[in-house]
């Protein structure tokens, strides 16, 4: 078995627990939140095990009297009663470090989850980043930028081949650690396949596996696209009202996210749709059956690829940062100016980020980042070009190209 290796929220976790009296650990299925809360905990329930979430089920708040704290309820959402219990516990003795919460599904706030709102705190959990995998936990890149540190990256010994093979592998940390090519790929299939038969069927709802299939497809193939709602259930054959359905429940299930579309009351012309992704490139990989190598004869599939990839390594990365970022994307109606990542920190600074397949970029490939730079003045901390090469260099004021592995590097 291969040793633990750290993650990017475990400060977090740490941090939190030593203040808060509850935490909850929410990400995609096998992407490593048990293993990574069990290490905070002193025990364990698996509510996903007939035999655990039956007696939790019979009397919850019996069931974690007296047990060695914290305590972590590994798929809460198989027995959500459990969640009122939590609640009552802290509520008599709202002490730090009580319970850790973990679940593959985004729940439904019902009367079960509603009671536990402000007592329970978030922390949100994707597929192993590739610095996690190579034990390089540097800080996300976001923070050094708005520190001012852009300038201070080493150079990259990573091609485009390479991230290629990065996107392709993905983040998921049994996939990644332990199998082989072929073995990996088998795997990611049947996680692809038990998307839209066994986890759907979890979640409820009567889905159709072979409509969702082709849904779960027309996404797919439209990752790190603005895509409208009505092209997605054209191509899946599908009505409006199934394919909605159909969005939400791969949302919940954190197979999917999508980017905001950026807005500001200076611009005009901008367009509200979102940019739609997969959670992991490896996905993408396995649904089209890329490998690197067929991806560099494919433009379209090369830059989805690439760009679902760099885009998992920033979602990760803002959801530690230690300022409030969120990510978005920009674009005016019609695509004269559009930026693939818009970072926005504490609702105030902006970083503009594009993603080039290319080795050496050009101060053309920044003019968007220039445009935005002019539009919005100080509120304008840089605008970064992730590209393939191996240099970090000036694009203008405040614009910037930076290899792809600065994001761990």
């Amino acid at each position: 078995m291969s040793a633990y290796r750290k993650r990017l929220v475990d400060p977090l976790v740490a941090e939190y627990l030593a203040e808060l009296p509850a935490v909850s650990i929410v990400g995609p299925r096998a992407s490593g939140k048990t293993t990574t809360a069990a290490r905070h905990c002193r025990t364990v329930i698996h509510l996903d095990r007939p035999a655990e979430s039956a007696a939790v089920a019979a009397d919850p708040d019996a069931a974690l009297a007296g047990l060695s704290e914290p305590i972590l309820l590994d798929e809460w959402q198989e027995v959500p009663q459990v969640l009122g219990a939590v609640k009552r516990a802290c509520d008599a003795e709202p002490r730090p470090g009580r319970f850790v919460l973990t679940g593959s599904v985004r729940a439904e706030i019902d009367a079960e989850t509603w009671s536990a709102i402000g007592r329970v705190t978030r922390i949100s959990m994707f597929p192993m980043t590739v610095g996690e995998l190579l034990g390089q936990l540097t800080e996300p890149l976001i923070d050094r930028i708005v520190r001012g540190e852009v300038g201070s990256f080493p150079a990259a010994d990573a091609n485009l081949q390479d991230y290629l093979d990065m996107a392709v592998q993905g983040g998921f940390p049994y996939a990644v650690m332990t199998l082989g090519n072929r073995a990996r790929r088998g795997w990611l299939d049947t996680y692809v396949e038990e998307i839209v038969t066994r986890d759907s069927a979890l979640v409820g709802g009567g889905y159709d596996p072979t409509r969702l299939a082709r849904y779960f497809e027309a996404y797919v193939l439209n990752s790190a696209g603005i895509v409208d709602d009505a092209t997605l259930y054209s191509i899946a054959g599908i009505d409006r009202r199934t394919a909605l359905g159909y969005r939400e429940l791969l949302e919940r299930l954190y197979v999917v996210d999508e980017l905001p579309a950026w807005t500001s009351n200076r611009l005009k012309r901008l367009s509200l749709s979102p940019k739609r992704f997969l959670i992991d490139s490896s996905l993408l990989a396995a649904v089209t059956g890329a490998s690197s190598q067929t991806a560099m004869k494919d433009g379209t599939l090369l830059g989805r690829l690439l760009e679902t990839f760099v885009v998992a390594q920033l979602r990760a990365q803002a959801a530690v940062s230690e300022h409030r970022c969120r990510l978005f994307h920009l674009r005016q109606h019609h695509g004269r100016y559009e930026i693939d990542v818009v970072a926005e920190i504490n609702a105030q600074q902006i970083i503009g980020i594009e993603i080039k397949a290319t080795a050496a970029p050009s101060k053309d490939d920044a003019r968007h980042l220039k445009w935005l730079r002019d539009q919005i003045g100080e509120r304008f901390v840089a605008g970064v070009v992730l590209h393939t090469g191996p240099a970090s260099f000036s694009l203008g004021t405040r614009l910037w190209a930076l290899p792809i592995s600065t994001l761990w590097s």
